[in-house]
């Protein structure tokens, strides 16, 4: 659960997107979460790279209807801020957070905040073993990361969180989605990372996310849109 909003089993599939504004700018965060849910966003993903932003969590989630989600860079401070702010959700990158114990302290923060997570598995980021192992990022490398980041939750007896797969390459994706498909149950968040720009942007996720969706491979689909002003964010969705 993301908020209010449900996210695999038999729930419809849900449409999320990301603010490009500055968290810390409350009104234009806010002003572009708004129009995003008009648009038919069902979650809404914001960015918390410093202290400040996670934070001024605490006035966005005020002011607005829709589930938000913290996206978390590298610190795990940030995470428990985060949550402790207010966010539905966090998406972490385990790979870029660094020792167990940060983790568990994330958790923490999330179980007593009535908080999910998203663990984010991405190929431009993947931890140093893994990379030694298979010499360059591959749908095998995604997956096994996967594995251990989801056998870590398990061991810390918390279950809600869905999980993705991202990369920039859309075949590179393909692959590892349907891989960890056929390995577990848990919900999966599509989407193709550092998509690119509208009309790029558009290609490639209509690609990677139609032909799983297609399969029957995804709870959640992240919409990729261009930094435009946020006058133009509507006209992505159209």
């Amino acid at each position: 659960t993301v908020g209010k909003v449900e996210v695999g089993g038999g729930s419809p599939i849900t449409v999320q997107s990301m603010t490009n504004t500055l968290t810390t700018n409350v009104s234009r965060t806010v002003r572009q979460i708004n129009e995003l849910t008009e648009a038919g966003a069902d979650i809404v993903r914001v960015s918390c790279p410093d202290k400040e932003s996670s934070l001024a969590l605490k006035n966005i989630v005020k002011e607005v209807d829709v589930p938000i989600v913290a996206d978390i860079h590298f610190h795990y401070k940030r995470a428990i801020e985060a949550a402790v702010s207010g966010a539905d959700c966090l998406r972490i990158n385990p790979g870029n957070i660094g020792s167990k114990e940060k983790i568990r302290e994330i958790l923490k923060a999330a179980r007593d905040n009535n908080c999910s997570i998203r663990i984010g598995i991405n190929a431009g980021s993947l931890e140093k073993s893994l990379l030694e192992k298979y010499k360059e990022p591959c749908p095998e490398a995604l997956v096994e990361s996967a594995k251990n980041n989801i056998k870590f939750l398990e061991d810390e007896n918390f279950f809600n969180f869905k999980i993705s797969v991202k990369s920039s390459d859309v075949f590179l994706s393909i692959k590892a989605y349907r891989a960890l498909s056929k390995i577990y149950d848990y919900p999966l968040h599509l989407g193709i990372t550092e998509a690119g720009s509208l009309t790029s942007g558009s290609i490639k996720s209509s690609i990677g996310l139609g032909t799983l969706l297609m399969e029957g491979i995804g709870d959640t689909i992240r919409v990729s849109l261009s930094a435009d002003p946020v006058e133009e964010i509507k006209v992505g969705y159209e």
